[in-house]
């Protein structure tokens, strides 16, 4: 039960209750918010519900012991534990309770292996006691989550992880997070032509037909138009009524935290370094970035890598080697035809977050252009003669508008022989030519996935309720989760 999603894996629950009422439920939960909610709530009675907040709060106390982490390294380690920790990026890099480009951890090495072992045992006691027939994730982010992951894993306890399929609002179930499990059967069967369905390949061929007329994305938090990514939006907040807000929001957030249980938790946000990093980011909007932005001729070959949100799973859990975006950069041009230049865009999202550093850092490299936010990716791609991405959906795209892709991270489109993955750095310049050369589009093949995702998948706006809202909504729109909670309930076999 993830943060704010623990809202929503409750009315999943719920829902799921009232058609299988001899189902049992226990939750692995995190912030203490979500912790109350569900103690205090009338409609399931959980079994158990273990708070993250509270295993860590006095991980001071926790003695290390070498040969219990040796054991859990043997056991459940991938082949190692760091990655475990690398994934948290509160643990690892202090974000999350600090804006990015914060980088600095709060714990140092001993106090992380300290925190990995008191973890561990909470996740070990915890489903030795449960025994759970299947395990449920909304997203796997951190320490205990992906801990949770990988023991379940290793015991054969079942795994369903709720997953965008980047199609619209369809959510999909898989067992594996580097891929959509449920998509890839119903693609094999497709593909070797031992099953159709007329259906979803009417549907599949209206959508391909829909996006290529008039291109969108899987939710409008991807789309430029709705973020802030001007001077103007970025400065609303200094309208009268907006200011107020601000001002109110500020003193009652520290009265919250001052005077609530939530104080000594580790994932707790203190309001101060809230509003800290909240001015430096619009003191670098008020500077501004557009004197550094490049244009683009019609003529100039060009391949088109976009920047990607972090931190976050694209490049912590699918890409973890590729985490440096700037580094991959230098990689990406130093491997580029002589004639062709790399095209930079930076994500809507991270407007006004990167330093101006970062960008002349960028600008450093001769063969790379750096294009404006507001640039729209769609117009990029129809003209790009290649589109290279750790993980981003802009390669998804990218194979819908029949242009070739290579990707670094593992995304569930690798599937396709149009996306080819880089193992390795120095095998790049060899895999852009042979791609570049030998590309070509297959169209039933596409089809074929597309196909796939609509037999694998159920519409539910799961970003809006839970991203964009908060959850806020839920009471009004729980009825809307039913065909997830279906989806979950027909895989554990309840």
């Amino acid at each position: 039960m993830q943060r704010r999603f623990a809202l929503i894996a409750h009315s999943l629950a719920c829902s799921i209750y009232h058609k299988h009422p001899t189902a049992k439920f226990c939750g692995f939960v995190q912030t203490r918010r979500s912790f109350d909610f569900l103690n205090q709530q009338k409609e399931i009675s959980y079994t158990q519900l273990v708070l993250e907040e509270d295993v860590l709060r006095n991980y001071k106390d926790e003695i290390i012991d070498w040969a219990f982490l040796k054991q859990l390294e043997k056991d459940y380690g991938i082949p190692y534990l760091w990655p475990h920790i690398e994934v948290d990026r509160i643990i690892r890099h202090g974000q999350h309770v600090r804006q990015y480009p914060h980088d600095t951890p709060k714990y140092s090495h001993e106090e992380m292996l300290q925190i990995l072992q008191r973890t561990a045992k909470a996740v070990l006691k915890f489903l030795d006691e449960e025994k759970p027939d299947v395990l449920i994730f909304s997203i796997v982010c951190s320490l205990s989550s992906y801990l949770l992951y990988s023991i379940a894993k290793k015991r054969n306890i079942p795994i369903q992880i709720i997953t965008l399929t980047r199609i619209g609002t369809k959510h999909s179930i898989t067992d594996d997070y580097k891929t959509l499990s449920d998509v890839d059967e119903f693609f094999e069967k497709i593909k070797n032509r031992g099953m159709d369905f007329p259906k979803e390949r009417e549907e599949a061929e209206k959508f391909l037909q829909r996006f290529r007329k008039s291109p969108f994305p899987y939710t409008l938090g991807e789309s430029p138009n709705t973020r802030a990514i001007n001077r103007k939006r970025q400065f609303s907040f200094l309208l009268p009524r907006n200011f107020w807000r601000s001002i109110q929001w500020l003193f009652v957030s520290t009265y919250q935290y001052l005077a609530g249980a939530e104080r000594g938790d580790y994932s707790t946000i203190t309001p101060w370094h809230f509003f800290i990093d909240k001015i430096r980011q619009k003191v670098r909007v008020f500077i501004g970035f557009d004197d550094l932005y490049d244009t683009l001729t019609l003529d100039q070959n060009f391949v088109f890598y976009p920047l990607q949100l972090e931190p976050e799973n694209s490049t912590a859990l699918f890409a973890p080697f590729y985490t440096d975006q700037l580094w991959l950069a230098r990689q990406i041009a130093k491997s580029l035809p002589i004639d062709y230049v790399l095209c930079v865009k930076e994500h809507p999202t991270m407007y006004g977050k990167r330093s101006r550093r970062y960008y002349k850092e960028l600008k450093k490299i001769p063969n790379v252009r750096l294009l404006s936010p507001t640039v729209v990716s769609y117009d990029l791609i129809a003209r790009a003669k290649l589109i290279i991405t750790i993980s981003s959906s802009v390669g998804w795209e990218a194979l819908l508008f029949k242009k070739p892709v290579i990707t670094f991270g593992d995304v569930p489109y690798n599937k396709l022989s149009m996306a080819r993955k880089c193992i390795a750095p120095e095998f790049l310049a060899e895999t852009i030519k042979e791609h570049l050369a030998t590309f070509i589009h297959n169209e039933r093949e596409l089809t074929d996935y597309l196909t796939a995702v609509f037999k694998a998948s159920v519409d539910v706006d799961l970003v809006q309720i839970w991203d964009i809202e908060g959850g806020s909504t839920l009471k009004k729109r729980a009825h809307e989760l039913e065909p997830l909670a279906d989806l979950i309930a027909q895989k554990a076999y309840l």
